[in-house]
Parts: C-alpha cells; structure tokens; sequence
C-alpha cells in the first residue's frame, strides 16, 4: 500500500479515536459512578438509540470482515452466516428481550439469581459470561491485526502485535473512564459510520455491474476459480459428513448463540422498560437485516471484481476482502478515489473493532464485579463495584490481547462462531429454563451451566482449530480427537441435558413461589428495576 493510504486512513482513525475519546472523557466528568451508571447508563436510552447501540455493538469485525471474506471466498456456503446471524434475532425477540429486561438489573446472573440461591449460580453464570466475552474478544483483536498490517503494507507479526495492542489498551480506556454511558454513544456513531460505508460500498459494486446482480453472481464464480460451485452449496461444507455435521453445528450455534451472548443482554437494561426493550430490538433488527443483505453483495463484489485468489493472498482468512474492493473500487492503489475509499473503510473498519470491544469489555467486568466479586466479596476486602470493575477490564484487556495474538491467522467470522456456540451451550439453557420452567433448581442451574460450558471448551481444544491441520492454532502437534470445527452439536444439548438432570437429581426442591414472583416480574414487569 503506497504511502498516501496509509497516512489517510490512520488520520480519519485517529480522528474517529479523538471524538470517543473525547465523549468518554465528558461522560467521565459529568456522571457520577453509581453501579446503574456504570453498567446501564442510568437506564435513560430511547428504544432508537438503543436500537442502533445494539446494532452496533452485534457488527462487529466478524459482520464487515469475516462474512464478506468468507463469502468472497467460499460463496454459497460463506452467505450462510449471514443467514445464521440474522435468524438469531428472531430468538431474542420473542424469547429474551422483555423478560431479560423486566427479570434482570445488569447481568445475566440477576435474571438466574432471582429463584436460585445466588453465589452458586452467580459464579456459574459469571464464569461463563467472562469466557463468552473472551472469546468473542479474540475475533475483534484478529480483525485489528488484519487489518492494520494490510494499512501499513507490513505482513509481518509486528505489525499485527501492536495493532492488538493499541486495540486493547484503547478499550480498557473507554470502559474504565466512560462505563456504559460512553460504551452506547460510542456504537452509535460507530453502528451509523458502518451503515453508511456499507451502503456506499454496496452501491458501487452494484453500478458496476449496472445493477445486474445476476451479472455480478456469474462474473463472481467465474474468477473464484470454482465456476458453478460457487453458487451452489458445499464447496466448504459439503465435501463429507463432517463437513456437513459441522454446517449443522454452526448453524445452531449461530441462531441460538445471539441470546446468551453477555454484552446483547446487558443493552436491555439500558432502557427504562421492557416495550422499549422490545422496540429496541425492532430497530436493531432492521439495522442488521439490512447490513447482512448488503454483506452479501460485498462478499461476492469482492470475489467478483479482486479476485478470490488475489483475497487470499492479502490473508488466507479472507480478512481484507472489504479494505481490498474498496481499493479497487476507488479506482486502484494508484488513484486517489483509490486511497480516499480505502482510508474510510479502513477506519470504519477500525470504529468497527473499538466500540465492539468496548461494549464486550464491559460486559465481562459487570460479570466479574457484579457475579463473581458480589458473591464472593464477604471473603475479601470490600471495594466499590465499579472499582473492581474497571481493573477487571484491564485484566480482561490482557487476556484477550494474549489470545488474539495467537489466533491470528483464523477468520473473524469463525472465531465468533465458536463464541455463539460457548454462548448457546451454556448461558441459553440456563436463561430458557429460568425464565419458563417452574420446577427448575439451584443445582440444575449449576449444571446446566458447567455442562455446556465444559464440554464446549473441551471439545474445541481436541478439534482440528487447535491441532492437526495445517491450518491450526499449534499446526506441529496433533491432538486433535473431536472432528468438527464447531461443537455446537454436541455441546448444547448437552446444557440442556445437564441442566434437566441436575434438577431431577436435587434434594432441594424448586420455590415455588419465588418462581411465582418471577414468572409475574416477566411478563407485566410489577417490581422490575
């Protein structure tokens, strides 16, 4: 990349940094650092602000550069998470967004907690929502790396380090100053940044093909190196049955995934009642569907007009295959509109990263501070909430700094893939159960829990991401036993199952009316926060 798109694109980045960083330092100084502040924002968002905020903070780098790349290389089969991310919502919406907000005040261990005996379940729920997080951490730190080396023209691991680097250290700013006031401000601007990229994107991939999209399908399978292929479903997962079983697996994790997800529940409470909640979803739902529709015509545009080879080159993953079309589309590495293009959608790309961070990172410190230090603090010494909060971000910070230089050469769209399947095996069974099964127990909770959660962790170390493959985390070892990518098929029936039998085996019976009192708080919100 010549010089020009470099110094343009790190200067509108660090523009887009300045102003966030400028509405946290304001949110800072003119808020005071209550717990509800701190995690909800004071609870005072409208349903269309909060619509965009969720919209935001759901885009992630996995949204723009993941499905676009994985589109742009495998077709058909790459347009499927689009679809999976999409449906997702249907799930939050009829299932989740009301009762969460009218059951719950911060975390998902408040909607548990409210007819369990809490530390059990507070650490259950905690431990899983921080790992959650974690993971979904890592395919935004992958994106940054991607994506500043393909900036600064520098393939090699330094590049990418202190691009992570950057990325973490700015996070841990935004939440430990701004909480989630400055957290929704800052994906708002950043969910309209994308929305208006995306669609410029979209309409120039689309004149130039005169609006035929039938002509951009064709010319797309034509230099994918693939032909009709790459049209047609299987070219990644229908070779064999595993490829198949895996399909099936990830498209699971995807559609039941998006509820459990930490940083998605913590936006309900961000509003004042649970219609505004469900209005909020609306929104976003429309905000999204639109971004995946156009993420398909990105996808193939890129396949289309770069080349899948030449996606390939720039990152195995497919990673850069956005920054590249937009290259091209400006008019080439040599023209301006070339640089100017590039620049933008290199520094939306970059809001993209940061404000989703910020929105997981401060999820994962609530759960920290709010469920494992809350439960455990009579044994410690007692500290402010928000205090324990805003260092548990940096130690957050850290860890997803460490992984995401380790994963770095896997796709963002695949990384959180695994996410939504730690997700729906272990937050979803325990969040279905609480909300609509009377006779559900504290150990069934427990369970239910560390039953999706562990054997989704175990199962991907033993699959082929970690060892095995060429493609691998560790490619010169092989320990790999468990043939799927995802373990999702495996791992959320598993919570489900778990969850069942822990509460069939209890001693301790239900209470009933505690379960009375919920079930009344869920669905007319008398008593909610």
């Amino acid at each position: 990349m010549s010089g020009d798109h470099q110094t343009l694109a790190l200067v509108l980045f660090g523009v887009f940094v300045a102003i966030t960083l400028a509405i946290t330092t304001y949110v800072s100084r003119n808020r005071q650092g209550s717990a509800e502040e701190f995690y909800a924002g004071g609870r005072l968002f409208s349903p269309m602000e909060n619509g965009f905020a969720i919209a935001g903070d759901y885009m992630s780098a996995a949204s723009f550069l993941g499905i676009s790349g994985l589109i742009a290389l495998y077709g058909y089969d790459g347009l499927l998470y689009s679809v999976g991310f999409l449906v997702a919502w249907l799930v939050v919406l009829f299932l989740v967004a009301e009762l969460v907000r009218n059951c719950g005040r911060f975390t998902l261990a408040d909607v548990v907690a409210a007819r369990m005996r809490e530390r059990p379940v507070r650490v259950a729920a905690g431990t899983s929502s921080v790992t959650v997080s974690v993971l979904y951490l890592v395919a935004q730190m992958v994106g940054a790396g991607s994506l500043v080396a393909l900036l600064l023209g520098e393939t090699g691991d330094a590049a990418r380090t202190w691009a992570v680097i950057g990325v973490g250290a700015l996070m841990v700013i935004y939440v430990s100053l701004g909480g989630m006031r400055a957290t929704t401000w800052i994906q708002i601007v950043k969910a309209v940044l994308l929305m208006g990229g995306a669609i410029a994107l979209t309409v120039l991939v689309l004149m130039r093909f005169h609006g035929d999209f039938d002509q951009l399908l064709r010319t797309a399978a034509d230099r994918s190196g693939h032909g009709s292929a790459f049209l047609a479903p299987g070219l990644k997962y229908g070779g064999d049955w595993t490829a198949r079983m895996d399909f099936i697996s990830l498209g699971l994790a995807l559609v039941l995934g998006t509820a459990g997800l930490p940083h998605i529940l913590s936006r309900f409470y961000t509003v004042p009642t649970a219609r505004a909640a469900r209005r909020s979803v609306v929104w976003s739902i429309g905000l999204i569907g639109s971004f995946y529709l156009m993420t398909i015509v990105l996808g193939f545009g890129a396949a289309a007009i770069v080349g899948s080879d030449a996606v390939r080159g720039s990152n195995a993953a497919g990673n850069t295959a956005v920054p590249l079309l937009a290259l091209d589309l400006g008019g080439g590495a040599d023209s301006t509109g070339g640089t100017v293009l590039f620049a933008v959608v290199a520094a939306v790309a970059f809001a993209t990263i940061l404000a989703v961070v910020a929105g997981i990172t401060l999820a994962s410190s609530a759960s920290v501070a709010h469920d494992l230090y809350a439960s455990l603090r009579r044994r410690t010494k007692q500290r402010s909430e928000v205090a324990v909060a805003r260092v548990a971000a940096a130690g957050i910070g850290a860890v997803a700094i460490g992984l995401g230089l380790l994963a770095r050469d896997l796709n963002v769209a695949f990384l959180v893939g695994l996410a939504f399947a730690v997700a729906a095996s272990a937050n979803l069974p325990v969040l279905l159960y609480s909300l609509f099964w009377r006779d559900f127990t504290t150990r069934g909770a427990v369970w239910s829990v560390y039953g999706g959660l562990l054997p989704a962790l175990a199962l991907v170390v033993l699959s082929p991401v970690v060892s095995g493959s060429p493609d691998s985390l560790f490619p010169g070892v092989d320990f790999q036993y468990f043939p799927l990518d995802n373990p999702g098929l495996v791992s959320i029936p598993l919570g489900f199952v778990a969850g069942w039998l822990g509460t069939v085996t209890s001693a301790e019976g239900a209470d009933e009316a505690k379960h009375a009192e919920t079930e009344v708080r869920s669905l007319t919100g008398a008593g909610a926060v």
